[in-house]
């Protein structure tokens, strides 16, 4: 065979048509059946496709991912406002109870400065009607302010409301000045004792040195002072005897309240604190005890000697001075405010303070005592039971202090940095 191998049948080869042209090419295929091969075109780009609804399987590429913003939205509640979470929420909801003008009164001095003008204005008045000058109801008014402002103090002190309560007390004070019934004015003239009492007591700071709290045992009883012309302006008409009592124990329970959440309960006694705590609870009860015994069964051979002692200092020097505030009162405060620059335990101390402010607080009530010598009984003493605290605290200091002379002591006033808010600061 010359012509060439001829092709395997079906193979699409045509016999013949080696070398000759495309479109000899396809002539011969054409004749033989086999169709030609189309030139290859580019398909057209296929139009989107379009879901139709019906219970179609949804591939796992095909679940909607949330964009950046919305998981970042959604994981954090802060910066969604309408949550109820976040700063924007908590400004909106505080913005209609605290106002900014309220929070920059707060802050400033204007509330304490209208304080002081209320006080001054009450003692005015108070003063006035105990010279006498002016009305009779001078003496009412001055009481309402005075007793307004320091219960209004007393709770701003102990971290409380002080517009709710000195708007209480003021409408006490005006109901029982409206009414005008014994019973209401004894009730008021008590309450003033006690609320002028526990002022006196915690409107004291920490002292770093003796100085200090001799200073601040001053401050107590000034406070104390000023809030028995309250007292007396109220006009009571209890006894003596009861009405001390009555100012003197419940003093010294609000004090011991108060003071629970200040020196961190019960657990921050310590042994420091137990052993003051229980010698002042002695003191203190048979002092009463004694006082009692003896305004009821009368004095015996001794106590008459020092009765007439009493007497002979009373012509000569003006007054004597009270019992309970100067062993107790005056140097359990000089001593729990030296220790309350060192530790929460001074507040334990100082709750028997209201041993020498409680009595000074209704000194004026007492009818036969006058205006003189209630005020140098006070400051004898002041000074009497600031000599007996100076020997507290100097024997504190020798049993737990560092030893040595006065250089140590210096060190070790200069390493008590306690601190504790302002005077006219919440305590807590």
């Amino acid at each position: 065979m010359t012509g060439g191998a001829p092709a395997a049948t079906g193979t699409g080869v045509v016999p013949g048509a080696v070398g000759l042209g495309p479109g000899a090419a396809d002539t011969a295929a054409a004749s033989v059946g086999v169709a030609a091969q189309p030139e290859p075109i580019a398909p057209a780009p296929l139009p989107p496709r379009v879901e139709e609804p019906g219970p179609t399987r949804s591939l796992p590429d095909a679940a909607p991912r949330p964009a950046p913003e919305d998981s970042a939205s959604s994981s954090d509640p802060a910066s969604d406002p309408a949550s109820g979470a976040g700063p924007a929420a908590e400004e909106d909801e505080d913005a209609p109870r605290r106002p900014s003008w309220y929070r920059r009164l707060a802050a400033s001095r204007v509330p304490v400065t209208g304080w002081w003008v209320l006080v001054l204005g009450a003692l005015g008045c108070l003063v006035a009607t105990v010279v006498p000058v002016g009305p009779a109801w001078l003496g009412t008014l001055g009481s309402l302010v005075m007793t307004s402002a320091y219960s209004w103090a007393l709770a701003a002190r102990t971290g409380g409301r002080p517009l709710v309560f000195g708007t209480l007390a003021a409408l006490i004070g005006g109901a029982t000045w409206w009414l005008d019934e014994p019973v209401l004015r004894n009730g008021a003239a008590v309450m003033t004792a006690v609320v002028a009492a526990l002022l006196g007591v915690l409107v004291t700071v920490p002292a770093k040195s003796v100085l200090d709290a001799a200073r601040e045992a001053a401050i107590a009883l000034l406070v104390a002072t000023v809030g028995s012309f309250a007292v007396v302006g109220w006009g009571p008409g209890l006894s003596v005897p009861r009405f001390d009592y009555l100012v003197l124990g419940l003093s010294l329970v609000g004090a011991l309240v108060l003071v629970r959440g200040l020196a961190a309960g019960l657990h921050g006694l310590g042994r420091r604190g137990l052993v003051a705590v229980v010698s002042g609870s002695v003191v203190l009860v048979v002092g009463v005890a004694y006082a009692e015994a003896l305004r009821r069964y009368g004095p015996g051979a001794m106590v008459s000697d020092l009765l007439d002692a009493v007497r002979w200092t009373r012509v000569h020097l003006g007054a004597f001075p009270r019992p309970l505030e100067t062993i107790l009162g005056v140097p359990a405060l000089a001593w729990g405010c030296h220790m309350r620059a060192r530790r929460r335990q001074g507040w334990w101390m100082c709750a028997f303070g209201v041993a020498a402010t409680a009595p000074v607080a209704g000194a004026l009530a007492h009818a036969r005592v006058s205006l003189s010598e209630a005020g140098l009984s006070t400051l004898y003493g002041l000074v009497v039971g600031l000599v007996i605290g100076f020997l507290v605290i100097r024997l504190d200091l020798a049993l737990t202090g560092p030893k040595g002379g006065r250089g140590s002591r210096r060190a070790e006033e200069a390493a008590a940095v306690r601190p504790e808010p302002p005077r006219t600061r919440p305590l807590r």
